[in-house]
């Protein structure tokens, strides 16, 4: 299991993505990590596979489990995408429609569970 982040590491990432125009390469991985924890803490489950490379995944929202090959429902987009969506800067359909998120499976949709608000 992960070791889990910290709710002032996970701000302090945070903060410090959103001041610099290119990101320690350390304090984003950080912010994205703790914004999918964030994400598996507010819907716990493992229907839908939440991927942002080259960070990390995780699996999150009620539903049937996943155990083998590949989800039926993935999502998958890039960092700075993730921490747009999560902390609310944008908005999932936008991000949709630029075809930043690669969403398959029903319950591939995260509309309703972002922002995250840390």
């Amino acid at each position: 299991m992960p070791r889990r982040i910290s709710t002032d590491d996970g701000r302090s990432a945070l903060a410090a993505v959103a001041a610099a125009a290119s990101p320690a390469r350390t304090d984003l991985a950080t912010a994205v990590r703790y914004l999918l924890q964030l994400l598996a803490e507010k819907a716990p489950g493992n229907s839908v596979e939440v991927r942002v490379p080259p960070f990390g995944a995780v699996q999150a929202v009620e539903g049937p489990r996943h155990t083998r090959g590949t989800p039926p429902n993935v999502v998958e987009t890039d960092p700075a995408t993730w921490i747009a969506l999560a902390t609310g800067t944008e908005s999932w359909g936008d991000a949709v429609a630029a075809g930043r998120i690669r969403a398959s499976g029903t319950r591939a949709d995260l509309a309703g569970l972002l922002p995250l608000r840390p």
